[in-house]
Protein backbone atom coordinates (compact mmCIF):
# COMPACT_ATOMS: atom_id res chain seq x y z
CA UNK A 1 0.00 0.00 0.00
CA UNK A 2 1.44 3.40 -0.95
CA UNK A 3 1.38 6.49 0.83
CA UNK A 4 -0.71 9.35 -0.22
CA UNK A 5 0.58 12.30 -2.02
CA UNK A 6 0.63 14.96 -0.09
CA UNK A 7 -0.39 17.15 -2.54
CA UNK A 8 -3.68 15.26 -3.82
CA UNK A 9 -4.46 16.39 -0.11
CA UNK A 10 -4.39 19.91 -0.82
CA UNK A 11 -6.47 19.84 -4.20
CA UNK A 12 -9.95 21.29 -4.45
CA UNK A 13 -12.93 19.03 -3.96
CA UNK A 14 -14.77 19.61 -7.15
CA UNK A 15 -18.30 18.00 -7.79
CA UNK A 16 -19.45 15.95 -11.19
CA UNK A 17 -21.18 19.19 -12.17
CA UNK A 18 -18.25 21.41 -12.66
CA UNK A 19 -16.65 22.06 -15.75
CA UNK A 20 -12.36 21.96 -15.35
CA UNK A 21 -10.07 23.71 -15.18
CA UNK A 22 -12.80 26.44 -16.74
CA UNK A 23 -14.66 26.71 -13.71
CA UNK A 24 -11.63 27.54 -11.56
CA UNK A 25 -10.07 29.71 -13.62
CA UNK A 26 -13.79 31.99 -13.68
CA UNK A 27 -13.64 31.70 -10.02
CA UNK A 28 -9.82 32.79 -9.66
CA UNK A 29 -10.35 35.98 -11.76
CA UNK A 30 -13.47 37.22 -10.35
CA UNK A 31 -12.05 36.85 -6.77
CA UNK A 32 -8.87 38.72 -8.72
CA UNK A 33 -10.46 41.40 -9.96
CA UNK A 34 -14.04 41.97 -9.19
CA UNK A 35 -17.37 41.54 -10.46
CA UNK A 36 -17.61 40.75 -13.93
CA UNK A 37 -20.03 39.51 -17.05
CA UNK A 38 -19.38 36.29 -19.00
CA UNK A 39 -17.84 38.60 -22.04
CA UNK A 40 -15.05 40.37 -20.42
CA UNK A 41 -14.04 36.71 -18.16
CA UNK A 42 -14.00 35.64 -22.26
CA UNK A 43 -11.89 35.18 -25.29
CA UNK A 44 -14.28 37.52 -27.14
CA UNK A 45 -13.88 40.22 -24.64
CA UNK A 46 -11.31 43.40 -25.10
CA UNK A 47 -8.57 40.92 -22.69
CA UNK A 48 -8.99 37.32 -22.79
CA UNK A 49 -8.90 36.00 -19.58
CA UNK A 50 -9.71 32.61 -20.33
CA UNK A 51 -9.63 31.03 -23.47
CA UNK A 52 -13.49 29.75 -23.54
CA UNK A 53 -16.01 31.69 -25.45
CA UNK A 54 -18.61 33.88 -24.07
CA UNK A 55 -21.50 31.54 -24.62
CA UNK A 56 -19.33 28.26 -22.66
CA UNK A 57 -17.96 31.55 -19.75
CA UNK A 58 -21.56 32.60 -19.58
CA UNK A 59 -23.56 28.66 -19.11
CA UNK A 60 -20.45 28.44 -16.85
CA UNK A 61 -21.15 31.37 -14.35
CA UNK A 62 -25.13 30.50 -14.33
CA UNK A 63 -24.08 27.11 -13.15
CA UNK A 64 -21.75 28.29 -10.63
CA UNK A 65 -24.64 30.61 -9.59
CA UNK A 66 -26.49 27.89 -9.30
CA UNK A 67 -24.79 26.34 -7.03
CA UNK A 68 -23.72 29.11 -4.74
CA UNK A 69 -19.83 29.78 -5.67
CA UNK A 70 -20.68 32.95 -7.33
CA UNK A 71 -23.89 35.40 -7.06
CA UNK A 72 -25.74 37.36 -10.33
CA UNK A 73 -25.51 40.76 -9.23
CA UNK A 74 -27.28 41.68 -12.24
CA UNK A 75 -28.12 40.73 -15.86
CA UNK A 76 -24.82 39.00 -16.93
CA UNK A 77 -22.62 40.15 -13.85
CA UNK A 78 -21.40 37.93 -11.49
CA UNK A 79 -19.31 38.35 -8.12
CA UNK A 80 -17.81 35.33 -6.30
CA UNK A 81 -19.58 34.37 -2.97
CA UNK A 82 -17.91 33.31 0.59
CA UNK A 83 -18.41 30.23 -0.69
CA UNK A 84 -16.71 30.57 -3.68
CA UNK A 85 -13.64 32.08 -2.08
CA UNK A 86 -13.86 28.86 0.18
CA UNK A 87 -13.72 26.26 -2.56
CA UNK A 88 -10.34 28.19 -4.25
CA UNK A 89 -9.24 28.17 -0.63
CA UNK A 90 -9.49 24.50 -0.51
CA UNK A 91 -11.91 24.64 2.59
CA UNK A 92 -15.14 23.72 1.30
CA UNK A 93 -15.74 20.39 -0.89
CA UNK A 94 -17.81 21.86 -3.72
CA UNK A 95 -19.85 17.95 -4.15
CA UNK A 96 -21.40 19.22 -1.56
CA UNK A 97 -23.19 21.82 -2.19
CA UNK A 98 -26.81 22.24 -3.00
CA UNK A 99 -28.03 24.46 -6.12
CA UNK A 100 -30.06 27.66 -4.29
CA UNK A 101 -33.00 29.15 -4.57
CA UNK A 102 -31.99 32.14 -5.91
CA UNK A 103 -29.60 32.17 -8.40
CA UNK A 104 -31.58 33.45 -11.18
Amino acid sequence: MSASNPSEDQMRKSAEWMSQPADDRILEVIREEGNMTPIALSRDGEVARIDIGRKWAGERCRKLAEHGLLRRIDKGLFGITDDGIAYLDEELDASELDPVEDAD
